[in-house]
C-alpha cells in the first residue's frame, strides 16, 4: 500500500541525499490486473455457454455466481477508493453498473501516465524513500510528487486491492469448482481448461501482490523492487503452493462429501476469530480512521468484510499480510517467522491427512490412475513449494541485507539447539 507524505512545512532540498523530479515507471501492474480480469471473464461465458447448451443448470449457476460476486466487489472497491459516489461522475458509475469499472480506470490511469511530463506542474509534497547499494548500505533519496503522479499512485493502491479481492473471493473458488467438475466428468474440454488457466494465473498473480505488500508495508522507507529471479522464485512458490491445495481439496471432495464442508468451515471460522481473539486479548478499541463517514455498525461490516478476505485467503495460501485489527493501518508490520513456520507445519499436515483419506476412500472411477504417485506427486508439490519460499527469503528477497537473521540462521539454530556446538569466531571458540 503505498502511501506518500504529506507536504513538508519548508520544501527545501536537504543537504545530502539526492533530490530529484518524479518520474513514475508504468502502471504495468494495473495493465496486468486489468487483463486478468476481463480474460477470465470471457473465459468464464464461454464455459457459461457450453453448460447452458448442455443443459447444467447447477454448474451454470455456481459458475455464474463465482464470477458476478468477485465482479461486484471490485467494482464497490475501485468505487469507494475513488470515492465518485460523492461526484458528479454519471458515465463512470455506469460502467461500475455494467461491471466494467477496470476498463475505465485502467484507460484513466493510463491517460494520467502518457500526460504526465508534457506540462510542468507544482509537487504537492516531496516522497522520501532509501535505496539499498550495498550489503546493508543505504542512500536516501528526494522525489516531488506533483498531481499526476499522485492520482496515478492513487489507481496502482485500487488495483492492488481489487487483484487480491478477485484473486481469492473469485479467481479461487472458480478454479475449486472448474476442477471438481473435471474430476467428476473424468473430461476436460478446452474451455474450461483456458478458465482454469486464467483462474491459477490471477491467484498466482494476488499472491504475488500479497508478497509486494507485505515487503512495502515492512520498510516503508526504502524503495523495494523485485529482481526478475526474485519474481520467479515467488510466482513458482505460489503457483505450487495453490496448486496443490486446490487440487487436495478437490480429490478429498470427491471423495468424501460430507466431510468437505465441515473442513472448510473449521478453516474459515478458525481463520476468520483469530484476528478478532487477538484484538480481544489486545484490549484496543477500534480502528476509527476506517472512514470518517462510518457509523460503528459501518466499520464493524467493513472489518468484518476484510477479515473474511484474509480468512479466504489463508485457507489456500500463506497471506504474507497479517491483519491485526488493534493497529492503525490494519495491517500487523513486523515479521512473524514463528506464524509463517506454524501455518506451514499445519498445511503440510493437513494436506497429508486429507490426501491419505482420499487414499483410502476414493471412488472406483479412478482405477486408471495410478493413486500412490498422485500422492507422493501432490505432497512433494508441497514442499517444493516451500523450498521455494525458503529460497527466495535467503536469497532473493530484495532486503534480505537489512534481516537480522535469515533463513540459514533459523535452521541452524533448530538443528543445534538440543546440543552445543563449538565454532571458532575471529580466533576465539565460541558456543553456538
Amino acid at each position: 500500500m503505498e502511501s506518500l507524505p504529506e507536504p513538508p512545512h519548508s520544501p527545501q532540498p536537504p543537504e545530502l541525499g539526492a533530490y530529484v523530479s518524479e518520474r513514475s515507471r508504468p502502471p504495468l501492474s494495473i495493465l496486468t490486473s486489468t487483463l486478468l480480469f476481463c480474460a477470465e471473464t470471457v473465459a468464464a461465458c464461454v464455459v457459461i455457454a457450453e453448460y447452458s447448451s448442455s443443459e447444467d443448470a447447477v454448474w451454470m449457476a455456481l459458475t455464474i455466481v463465482f464470477m458476478l460476486v468477485p465482479s461486484i466487489m471490485v467494482q464497490l472497491t475501485l468505487t469507494f477508493i475513488h470515492r465518485d459516489l460523492g461526484r458528479d461522475r454519471p458515465l463512470v458509475l455506469l460502467l461500475h453498473l455494467l461491471q466494467l469499472g477496470p476498463l475505465i480506470r485502467c484507460a484513466e490511469a493510463l491517460i494520467v501516465y502518457c500526460q504526465m511530463g508534457r506540462e510542468e506542474e507544482p509537487y504537492v509534497s516531496i516522497s522520501r524513500k532509501k535505496h539499498l547499494r550495498g550489503w546493508g548500505e543505504s542512500e536516501e533519496e528526494e522525489r516531488e510528487v506533483g498531481h499526476s503522479l499522485r492520482r496515478l499512485a492513487t489507481h496502482r493502491n485500487a488495483f492492488k486491492r481489487t487483484a487480491v479481492i478477485q484473486a481469492f473471493l473469485g479467481s479461487t473458488p472458480q478454479l475449486t469448482l472448474q476442477l471438481y467438475i473435471c474430476v467428476l466428468q473424468r473430461y476436460i474440454p478446452a474451455a474450461r481448461a483456458v478458465l482454469m488457466a486464467m483462474s491459477l494465473a490471477s491467484t498466482t498473480y494476488g499472491a504475488l501482490v500479497l508478497n509486494v505488500l507485505a515487503i512495502q508495508i515492512k520498510y516503508d522507507d526504502y524503495k523495494v523492487r523485485l529482481s526478475v529471479p526474485a519474481f520467479l522464485c515467488v510466482i513458482m512458490w505460489r503457483c505450487l503452493e495453490i496448486a496443490t491445495r486446490v487440487t487436495v481439496l478437490v480429490l478429498f471432495c470427491s471423495a468424501l462429501k460430507v466431510w468437505v464442508a465441515l473442513v472448510a468451515l473449521v478453516n474459515l471460522i478458525a481463520l476468520f476469530l483469530l484476528p478478532w481473539v487477538n484484538f480481544w486479548r489486545s484490549g484496543s478499541s477500534l480502528p476509527e480512521n476506517v472512514d470518517k463517514n462510518f457509523s460503528l455498525f459501518g466499520t464493524v461490516c467493513v472489518l468484518g468484510t476484510i477479515t473474511l478476505l484474509y480468512s479466504a485467503i489463508n485457507m489456500f495460501c500463506w497471506s504474507a499480510v497479517q491483519l491485526n485489527l488493534s493497529e492503525r493501518d490494519l495491517i500487523d508490520q513486523s515479521q512473524n517467522w514463528g506464524r509463517l513456520s506454524v501455518h506451514y507445519t499445519i498445511r503440510l499436515l493437513e494436506n497429508a491427512a486429507l490426501i491419505l483419506l482420499w487414499y483410502f476412500y476414493k471412488e472406483d472411477g479412478f482405477e486408471y490412475f495410478c493413486s500412490p504417485l498422485l500422492v507422493v506427486q501432490l505432497l512433494v508439490g508441497y514442499c517444493a513449494a516451500v523450498s521455494f519460499m525458503l529460497l527466495f527469503y535467503q536469497y532473493f528477497h530484495p532486503c534480505r541485507s537489512l534481516f537480522s537473521h535469515n533463513v540459514s540462521d533459523f535452521i541452524l539454530c533448530v538443528c543445534l539447539k538440543a546440543k552445543p556446538t563449538h565454532i571458532l569466531v575471529e580466533g576465539k571458540e565460541t558456543d553456538v
